[in-house]
């Protein structure tokens, strides 16, 4: 068995790629690295636990630590158990809505309107490929209902200068009929997590 880098690993749903690559390089987390597991799990969350085990049996021996960067994702606690199998944690939060947002910000959001579709930059910049082509609601205009006919409102959780995508936000919030707002968060718990892993936290080790 080869020795371990001395290194913290990073399993990141695709979504959150280009944050944590931007923290990453801000705060010149070196030994920090990153694998990412497709964004399109979005749509078929019961997968996302299968697919961080994978990842987690394919790295662990080459890393001193293992820190996974989902919300439980709608996963139903499927994630969460997947993580004790090694003692793994993971950011807080049901969503990665929520992390951004704060616990407390996020909480409000949905007490005032239960029926609330979020985007962040990502998912605003990849909302025709993720959501309508994800869905197929590009080939079937008529399943838009079934999807989104109890929502009421889009929400737009902007992490950078949200001036590049609002125009994306404001027109998918118009395509699937809902009502528009827009909160800006900035990196929200994903920071304060990976600030803990950056500088050497120990998440996991044998």
């Amino acid at each position: 068995m080869g020795e371990r880098a001395a290194s913290t690993l990073v399993i990141a749903c695709g979504a959150l790629a280009h944050e944590i690559v931007a923290l990453q390089r801000l705060n010149d987390w070196q030994h920090l690295e990153v694998t990412c597991l497709p964004a399109e799990l979005h749509n078929r969350p019961e997968k996302i636990p299968a697919a961080v085990r994978e990842k987690i049996r394919q790295h662990k021996e080459r890393h001193a630590s293992i820190f996974v960067a989902y919300a439980d994702c709608g996963t139903g606690g499927q994630l969460d158990a997947v993580l004790a199998e090694d003692g793994i944690q993971r950011i807080p939060g049901a969503h990665c809505y929520e992390f951004f947002a704060g616990s407390a910000a996020f909480a409000a959001l949905a007490d005032a309107e239960p029926g609330t579709f979020y985007l962040t930059d990502f998912l605003a910049w990849h909302f025709e490929r993720l959501i309508l082509q994800g869905l197929g609601l590009d080939r079937h205009p008529e399943l838009l209902p079934l999807y989104f006919g109890n929502y009421r409102r889009l929400v737009y959780l902007s992490q950078l200068d949200p001036a590049p995508r609002m125009a994306e936000a404001q027109a998918a919030a118009a395509r699937l009929g809902l009502e528009f707002e827009h909160r800006a968060t900035g990196y929200g718990e994903l920071q304060h997590s990976l600030q803990r892993a950056g500088e050497g936290v120990v998440f996991w080790q044998n």
